[in-house]
């Protein structure tokens, strides 16, 4: 969700410097099931216009409506939605609306975050007649003027909802062809930090890559390695053997929480036999880490199709699922 926060911050700074005022929404608690958890965002600003969404679609006009309130008196208040006798969805949402207006140094702190991918909380205190919430950044509480009213207290009949949030996720894509467009535009539809690195004879820019954070045009030896962490995604695309091969030896020491390689289970089988000739050191961890073919087998033809297949897998390493259809889990879908 941080790349949710990410982008609400984004365009606070926008509105405001066009004037607008600005209201944040936070699920803070739910009874019962919903589209969404707590720890969703949604901004309104003044204007009407949303950033992001609370629900699949079906509450924000309510939350807007009980918004004006907060641009008229910003005095913040708890909204409930009752999706049981609305929407069928089993559950009452208990929305925090607030007066959102982070100062400089608050937001300045927020980009070092993001920018050394540190890990931080926030904290919504509650009641059921208002709320506030605070950051903590860095080891350091920022109510701020994020706050209903400056020099908040938390007092003991508070309610709290904390949110641990972690870095954005990152994915490298080692490769510049068709496909890499089409894996970067749906994994920066996902909220992930997409940095393509392709070989400086491809003549290619990040331009050529829609939805890309970052581009490198470098050869395998300057891989940044230092940037790869628990919260980074790297997948081979290259469609050349020898660069994927190189790419490995490269690699062989990062760890990653995803490393997938494109082609067949052959070239992969003839990849690591190589690989182990030159580097008889490798760990078999690595290898056996080693997604490849990359993808789910949910029948992919097309590089739309095959994108779609690789996010799912990366997904579900990520969130340590097994997949499998819905309609046969038998617990909740979120549980």
């Amino acid at each position: 969700m941080t790349h949710e926060l990410k982008k609400i911050i984004r365009e606070y700074q926008a509105a405001t410097s066009k004037g607008l005022k600005c209201v944040l929404a936070t699920v803070v608690a739910l009874d019962g099931s919903s589209y969404r958890r707590p720890g969703v965002r949604m901004l309104i600003l003044e204007d009407g216009h949303m950033i992001g969404a609370v629900s699949g679609g079906c509450v924000e006009k309510e939350v807007v409506r009980q918004a004006q309130s907060v641009f008229t008196d910003e005095i913040s208040k708890i909204m409930t939605y009752d999706g049981r006798y609305r929407l069928g969805c089993e559950g009452i949402l208990y929305i925090l609306l607030e007066a959102f207006r982070p100062d400089k140094q608050f937001l300045e702190t927020f980009e070092k975050t993001l920018a050394t991918r540190k890990h931080f909380k926030i904290r919504s205190f509650f009641e059921k007649r208002g709320l506030q919430c605070r950051l903590r950044l860095n080891g350091r509480i920022w109510p701020g003027r994020i706050t209903l009213a400056a020099g908040f207290h938390p007092q003991e009949e508070h309610e709290a909802f904390e949110q641990n949030m972690k870095p954005c996720f990152k994915l490298f894509i080692i490769g510049a062809e068709h496909d890499t467009v089409q894996l970067c535009s749906f994994a920066a539809m996902a909220g992930w930090e997409v940095t393509i690195v392709a070989d400086p004879s491809e003549e290619k820019n990040i331009s050529d890559f829609d939805g890309a954070h970052d581009f490198l045009g470098i050869l395998p030896e300057s891989f940044p390695l230092g940037e790869v962490d628990q919260h980074t995604a790297i997948i081979l695309m290259n469609h050349s053997y020898s660069k994927d091969l190189k790419y490995l030896l490269t690699l062989k020491d990062s760890k990653p929480i995803y490393l997938g390689l494109l082609g067949p289970y052959r070239r992969r089988e003839k990849l690591f036999g190589e690989l182990m000739e030159l580097s008889p050191e490798i760990s078999y961890d690595f290898l056996d880490g080693i997604h490849g073919p990359a993808g789910l087998n949910i029948g992919a033809e097309t590089p739309q199709e095959i994108a779609i297949s690789i996010v799912a897998e990366i997904l579900s390493v990520v969130r340590k699922k097994q997949p499998m259809l819905l309609k046969n889990k038998e617990t909740g879908i979120h549980d």
